[in-house]
């Protein structure tokens, strides 16, 4: 029997080797970028073409390499970081296992032109697949310019999984944030087919957030800055009225390398959850100065993933920071952070408890921004009057989260006992028992639910999954039949975006505009609102009306729509009318009238149900149990 294990050839190792660390364009630019930083590079610019599919090129005017280097960089862990395994424990690069360039080389044809300070001329090298086509002596500036072109031309499969353009340029912008935030004593610029989207001259942190996330943070951000025997924080996090409903400003770097955790995460949002309803997100930019040694970077090739010696100490006292920084701008209560809880059960940082001279008890007056100490001259009468209060407070939330608890048990029961009365005719689902649609029927359930009889039981509709499943399908009409309704406005708005909301919105702009929005740009990331779809309601101004449409499209950009769903879904989830609204009769049947007209009116699109069907046989049963 003949052996049956081969050894690959490089060029096909590689490639797989680069389905790790090269998963789409944005993964190539964050490597380069890397690879100039590390070569002490303090002005780096990015040219892109086509969301970098075409082109990728990065120029750096860092130490540039000699004939060797430039040939050996290609090589399969070929690297200048580290010699031995202990380097592994002492790393302070942004790069070292020596995969990207060779990684990159496999899947994509690399120009490099590179050239040292004491070097007259510089080398050029052409390379393709992990073949060097040319190398020979040019004239470049001291410094370092890759150029990639037609990234996974030879891995058709893999390019043919590549997003949309501008799905594809948001990740790239993700990654260049990332970057240029670690480094603001680094200019950097970002090109995008002949048009510079960023141009970052060097500075301080604070500018650096500025310039790339808008003005409106100037005011916006509060400085933290913690020292501890274990590691130094450092950075800024945003006040409460900046938080945005959707993710994306959110920030760690450990030894200046972008890290995703979610553990630290909680540590700052534990911080807001007074502060911030359930579903916004404040801004942070927050760096960790760590011995090397305490720290694990070599746990994923994308190297976003990291092992700390004790994340438990690394947690408390990112919690503690981020509180201290609050609570110091009047955001919160001073604590008092000599005596912080979370370091109590840690051991090592077990303290004992003074005991004070003074029997008054300190109290907070919260009728203003500012926390300022009360004395109450009997402090056992104000104990007591408090623990009165609190007792109170306590069973009062308790009763109700008993009463909820017991409605939506019930209701689950119900729901899970019935199914819906409808059938299958031609793939279509067909009602078998129609609502009554009678508004003097109707009812409301908690300003969330519409409660209409049908003849066996009754129904009980979304109020909001229905009204977005309307919006939804009357949006795509607007596009289908080049129609809109446009409510205009009598003096119109100027309106000032962040970059990457600016790219976004020029992107779309053509097809908003149909749905309702009369929008035009006036340069500069600012636009102009003329009018909004009539169907928005009052509660949004014109600049919260396509800052949160903006909002929703980004967290659907992964999904498998086209454009024109896209936009008609995340217009819908906006302008729909939320849970808590009160209606009136002549509004519950209206919006009961114009969901059954829907083509599908059984699910919003997001796939949430619209209406559920409960009938009186399973209700009569439920009590014949009890």
């Amino acid at each position: 029997m003949p052996d049956k294990i081969n050894l690959l050839p490089d060029n096909i190792a590689n490639q797989i080797a680069a389905g790790e660390v090269i998963q789409r364009p944005s993964s190539a630019i964050k490597e380069l970028m890397e690879n100039s930083i590390d070569a002490g590079a303090t002005e780096i610019k990015v040219i892109i073409k086509d969301s970098g599919k075409q082109l990728i090129q990065i120029i750096d005017n860092g130490s540039g390499m000699s004939v060797m280097d430039a040939r050996m960089c290609f090589e399969r862990h070929a690297t200048s970081k580290i010699k031995s395994i202990d380097d592994l424990f002492l790393i302070k690069t942004m790069g070292f296992r020596g995969e990207a360039l060779a990684s990159i080389a496999a899947i994509a044809q690399v120009e490099l032109k590179t050239r040292r300070a004491e070097d007259e001329v510089g080398t050029l090298i052409l390379n393709e697949a992990c073949e060097v086509k040319l190398q020979e002596p040019c004239q470049t500036p001291i410094g370092t310019s890759i150029a990639v072109k037609n990234l996974f031309y030879n891995v058709p499969a893999r390019r043919n999984f590549l997003k949309a353009n501008h799905v594809e340029l948001k990740h790239i912008i993700d990654e260049f944030q990332r970057i240029v935030l670690a480094h603001p004593d680094v200019f950097f610029s970002l090109n995008n087919n002949g048009t510079e989207i960023f141009n970052l001259p060097k500075g301080n942190l604070k500018q650096r957030i500025v310039a790339l996330f808008g003005k409106n943070y100037q005011e916006k951000l509060v400085t933290v800055n913690e020292e501890t025997s274990i590691c130094n924080i450092e950075g800024f996090v945003g006040t409460p009225d900046s938080a945005k409903k959707s993710r994306g400003e959110q920030f760690f770097f450990v030894n200046k390398r972008f890290i995703k955790s979610n553990y630290l995460h909680h540590a700052v949002n534990t911080n807001y959850s007074q502060l911030l309803q359930t579903d916004s997100h404040p801004l942070y930019v927050l760096f960790i100065d760590v011995d090397p040694k305490r720290i694990d970077v070599n746990v994923h090739p994308t190297k976003q993933e990291i092992k700390f010696e004790d994340e438990k100490i690394v947690y408390s006292f990112l919690n503690s920071a981020v509180r201290k920084a609050l609570g110091q701008f009047s955001i919160t209560p001073s604590l008092d952070f000599n005596q912080e809880t979370a370091f109590s059960r840690l051991e090592g940082f077990n303290r004992g408890i003074k005991k004070s001279d003074d029997n008054s008890i300190a109290h907070f007056d919260t009728s203003s921004h500012y926390f300022r100490p009360l004395r109450t001259e009997n402090p056992d009468a104000q104990r007591n009057a408090d623990n009165l209060k609190n007792w109170e407070q306590l069973y009062s939330s308790l009763k109700k989260e008993e009463n909820e608890k017991d409605e939506n048990e019930s209701l689950t029961y119900v729901s899970r006992s019935s199914s819906s009365n409808s059938t299958k005719e031609n793939g279509q689902m067909q009602l078998t028992d129609a609502p009554q649609f009678n508004e003097q029927l109707m009812t409301q359930l908690h300003q969330q639910y519409i409660l209409s009889p049908i003849k066996s039981g009754f129904m009980l509709i979304d109020q909001q999954a229905a009204h977005e499943r309307v919006l939804f399908e009357k949006y795509l009409s607007y596009v289908n039949q080049q129609q809109k309704a446009t409510q205009h406005q009598l003096f119109p708005v100027k309106m000032e975006l962040s970059r990457q909301d600016a790219i976004l919105l020029k992107e779309i702009l053509p097809q908003i505009n149909l749905m309702g929005f009369d929008l035009q740009e006036f340069g500069n990331d600012t636009f102009i609102v003329h009018g909004v779809p009539a169907e928005m309601k009052n509660s949004f101004n014109e600049k919260q009306a396509v800052q949160y449409l903006l909002q929703q499209l980004r967290e659907n950009m992964e999904l498998k729509l086209n454009q024109p769903e896209n936009l008609a879904r995340a217009m819908a989830r906006q302008s729909s009318v939320k849970s808590g609204t009160l209606l009136s009769n002549k509004e519950m049947k209206t919006l009961v009238d114009e969901l059954f007209a829907c083509e599908k009116p059984y699910a919003a699109p997001n796939g949430r149900l619209t209406f559920l069907i409960y009938k009186l046989d399973d209700i009569e049963k439920l009590f014949q149990k009890g």
